[in-house]
């Protein structure tokens, strides 16, 4: 076998320039794009079915109603009239589901649109749990006339504005959170 010796640039030039090259290819659409243009005809047509309702359902009807019902079917009516909402409720709760039904018809065609909804069909059986809601914010505690006033004090010589409001702001955190302190300290003390 013969070593052969690689081009140098010139003949590599003209080799690349004598040989005709695949164009590269084109990346495929993103799916999304293509879903898109599928599934809006169809959402105009039959709407947004109860994945839409399943994912605010306790936003409109409540927290308490939302831990004994979940919605499992919206039923579009004929000629685009009015449909129906079917709601699984939990066995004991049905008959005060049934009682409250206008009212949870208002609520969901506030939210799907007027008239959207004009029939409940409610059946019984065991619901998923959702997740509980986010804990509210609870508001601090104000600081006693005394802690107040110390604080107003050492303060004075701050300049009025948003310095002087942050550092009182930063200051009663601090107090509210040693008070915190003391109390669980005060708490988990051994009793002797």
């Amino acid at each position: 076998m013969t070593r052969r010796d690689l081009p140098d640039v010139n003949e590599t030039a003209l080799i690349l320039a004598a040989r005709r090259t695949r164009p590269a290819r084109r990346p495929p659409p993103s799916a999304g794009r293509v879903l898109t243009r599928l599934l809006k005809p169809l959402e105009d047509r039959f709407g947004e079915g109860p994945q839409a309702l399943q994912a605010r359902w306790r936003e409109i009807v409540g927290d308490v109603l939302a831990r004994h019902t979940e919605p499992v079917k919206l039923s579009r009516g004929r000629g685009g009239g009015p449909g129906s909402l079917e709601i699984r409720v939990n066995g004991p709760a049905a008959a005060l589901i049934q009682h409250q039904a206008p009212e949870i018809l208002e609520r969901v065609n506030l939210f799907l649109g007027a008239g959207a909804v004009d029939r409940l069909r409610i059946i019984q059986g065991p619901v998923r749990a959702l997740a509980p809601p986010p804990p509210r914010p609870r508001r601090p505690p104000p600081l006693d006339a005394a802690q107040e006033a110390d604080l107003a004090r050492g303060l004075e010589g701050a300049p009025d504005g948003g310095l002087r409001s942050s550092l009182l702001e930063l200051g009663r955190a601090i107090l509210r959170d040693e008070a915190r302190t003391a109390q669980d300290r005060a708490r988990n003390r051994p009793r002797t």
